[in-house]
């Protein structure tokens, strides 16, 4: 079989590309308008960007104006990717020896000609300490293409039914029993009432609505029951509604269990910063401090798979949570605090119990730190200092 000759900077780039690829776990990136350059992204790895590049670099003036275009398009993925700042590692294959180049900011550029230049490189074997054992070195230009190809090919496929995993439609069961729950409460409530338009806040009390003076008293579980209480039919409507949106998009792509952890936690932690900045006649009840800790844990998930539903962060999930916070501040009766508490306790349970194949054990322990702390020090607060 003959041999295909490619050049020697395209068989050093393609090596490179399988390596950060198969290797490192990073992603390519398509970038319009580019030429002879390859743009990866890791969002967890040690440059968040690498741009590898086999234009050719012969003076400082043609550096700098490089470095300009790299800079704009660094911006470009921070604003994709939410990102406030962005690390990015230049692999210049073709720059002359004469130019003197210098970091840009968050870009260090690395200079190299060749694969052996690139594995006694000691910046790259710092952060890459794998990089001289796994490079492909071979100089059948046919052979790299195959071995490159196929892993990458390997590697993508595995990505995609990962992906499909966390993304397909999922029977949807733990949504579905808590609206009916409220509903069946509502009945329970109107029957005792007498009137199922709107409720007493005596009979809310009597059923398990929150409140200040009670809990403190010992009856500690109405941090939960009030979660499944509405005080009148528009109240659970409402929050029905909004729960079958919110709940089934992170039954989904959560999973059940953990988002009947996010959903219980979201709604003790709501119900305990309410009691903070609560009067000891209120009582408090209702679901939405809970549906905010769901919108706290798909804000935590979208973060992590923002390359996908970047626009769908900034575009819906934030607005909702600022649009459903500043009705809160504006209309009365509403307890915006819950919300508030809500928000918080979903986003650091999400963060606790993780996303599938995104989170770190790190940022898992460091997620029920922060969690335990949360809960601990608003206990402390209800119960001993108001």
């Amino acid at each position: 079989m003959a041999s295909i000759m490619i050049r020697k900077n395209d068989q050093i780039m393609m090596s490179l590309v399988h390596y950060f690829v198969t290797k490192e776990n990073y992603s390519p990136i398509h970038v319009q308008g580019v030429k002879d350059e390859i743009w990866l992204e890791n969002l967890n790895g040690p440059y968040r960007v690498i741009r590898i590049s086999c234009n050719r670099v012969i003076n400082e003036e043609q550096y700098n104006y490089d470095m300009f275009k790299m800079e704009h398009i660094i911006k470009q993925i921070k604003r994709k990717t939410l990102s406030l700042k962005m690390n990015a590692l230049n692999i210049c294959l073709d720059m002359s020896d004469r130019v003197k180049y210098s970091e840009h900011g968050n870009i260090e550029t690395i200079n190299v000609s060749s694969l052996n230049e690139i594995k006694k490189n000691s910046a790259l074997q710092e952060i890459f300490p794998n990089l001289k054992d796994e490079l492909i070195d071979s100089k059948d230009g046919l052979d790299l293409i195959i071995n490159v190809t196929n892993d990458i090919n390997e590697k993508t496929e595995k990505e995609n039914k990962l992906f499909a995993k966390v993304f397909s439609p999922k029977k949807i069961i733990f949504t579905k029993l808590i609206i009916l729950a409220c509903i069946v409460m509502y009945i329970v409530v109107g029957i005792k009432d007498g009137n199922f338009l709107s409720f007493s806040a005596t009979t809310l009390a009597m059923l398990g609505g929150n409140n200040l003076m009670l809990v403190q008293n010992g009856e500690v579980w109405r941090l939960l029951t009030s979660a499944f209480l509405h005080a009148g039919l528009i109240h659970l409507l409402v929050n029905m509604y909004s729960l079958a949106i919110l709940g089934t998009q992170v039954e989904t792509f959560i999973g059940k269990w953990k988002f009947l952890f996010i959903y219980l936690i979201s709604a003790i932690s709501g119900n305990l910063l309410s009691l903070v900045f609560s009067a000891s006649n209120v009582i408090s009840v209702g679901a939405s401090g809970a549906l905010f800790g769901l919108m706290g844990a798909l804000l935590y998930f979208g973060y992590h798979y923002r390359l996908y539903l970047s626009e769908a962060i900034r575009n819906q999930i934030i607005p909702i949570i600022i649009l459903n916070l500043l009705i809160g501040f504006t209309i009365s009766g509403i307890d915006n605090v819950a919300h508030i508490g809500g928000l918080i306790g979903g986003y650091l349970a999400a963060m606790a119990i993780g996303i599938d194949y995104k989170s770190a054990k790190r940022d898992m322990l460091n997620g029920w730190i922060v969690l335990v702390l949360y809960i601990v020090f608003l206990s402390v607060v209800v119960f001993f200092f108001k």
